[in-house]
């Protein structure tokens, strides 16, 4: 921890980075700015919380989130890559593939001109991922803490061959009743309902929660906007490079028997995820490389 802090720890007015130990003995970065508040684990590179100023948190984070090496973090925004889901072909790789569960290594801190402060983060093969993961690729992550969030993901084919990912940000948004939120942006779009066998089914108008939703939507590169009547805001989602979306929450019967929901933590949560999923996985060309970007803006309604 002192080593990080001695190379990368940032001071500048009412800018702040610093690494301490948080749950789990599992290292935390503090950050802190005129605009806004982040705390990220350096497993995952898994933002876990993002309070911009004058705001309650925008990310939600299970009371019960086990906080273990190896151990994925139940809320925050977890790191899906390099598959989303089960593995296609070898069902004991981990869900989601392994990004969000192994150490990521800092390359740099930086307080931007305007007073962000941004943190670039990478991962290389740990002994017991190599072979999941793709050869002669390399990963970047990059996360700017404002008023706004940013996050860009970017991988690069460094080899001779095209390769295939699935990805995802798989942001747990906090909101205040999720019986009284909904999320626009994704009428008339196809999507893939898991619960109903992934059938394949048509949205119609704006998306609301009553029930188990784990839903793909295809082909989706616009805005989503989260309405949420209890805190009285929205959250505006907007990416590039990213062209599916899915939408989850297990309620009461699923998140039971997940054991770190925390109780009755589905009324509190909504997972919109920036993706590259199912019929829309990304090929990456030799010496090419494939960025996800997401912002997230907050305001009142």
């Amino acid at each position: 921890m002192e080593l990080l802090n001695e190379k990368f720890a940032l001071k500048n007015g009412n800018n702040y980075l610093c690494f301490k130990t948080g749950k789990g003995e599992i290292p935390v970065i503090d950050i802190k700015n005129e605009f806004a508040s982040a705390v990220i684990s350096m497993q995952g590179a898994h933002l876990l919380s993002w309070i911009p100023e004058g705001e309650e948190d925008v990310i939600w984070l299970s009371d019960d989130a086990i906080f273990k090496p190896g151990k994925s973090i139940r809320g925050g925004i977890p790191v899906c890559w390099p598959w989303f889901g089960g593995h296609k072909t070898i069902k004991g790789f981990p869900a989601h593939g392994f990004a969000r569960t192994t150490p990521w290594e800092i390359i740099c801190t930086e307080v931007l001109d305007d007073g962000r402060t941004r943190i670039t983060f990478t991962t290389q093969p740990q002994a017991e991922n190599e072979e999941m993961w793709p050869p002669e690729t390399s990963v970047q992550y990059q996360l700017t803490i404002g008023k706004k969030l940013e996050m860009e993901l970017v991988t690069h084919n460094n080899g001779s061959e095209p390769i295939i990912i699935g990805q995802a940000l798989h942001t747990y948004f906090r909101v205040g009743d999720i019986s009284k939120v909904l999320l626009h942006g994704l009428d008339d779009t196809d999507y893939l309902d898991k619960p109903d066998n992934f059938k394949r089914k048509i949205q119609h108008g704006p998306v609301s929660i009553e029930q188990e939703v784990d839903r793909i939507y295809l082909d989706t590169a616009g805005d989503c906007v989260i309405e949420d009547k209890a805190l009285n805001r929205s959250i505006s989602i907007i990416k590039c490079g990213s062209h599916s979306t899915v939408v989850w929450n297990p309620w009461q019967e699923t998140a039971e028997k997940m054991g770190d929901l925390g109780e009755d933590g589905y009324k509190k949560m909504l997972c919109v995820e920036s993706s590259n999923a199912a019929e829309d996985v990304v090929t990456i060309e030799p010496g090419k490389a494939h960025h996800l970007w997401v912002q997230y803006v907050v305001q009142g309604l």
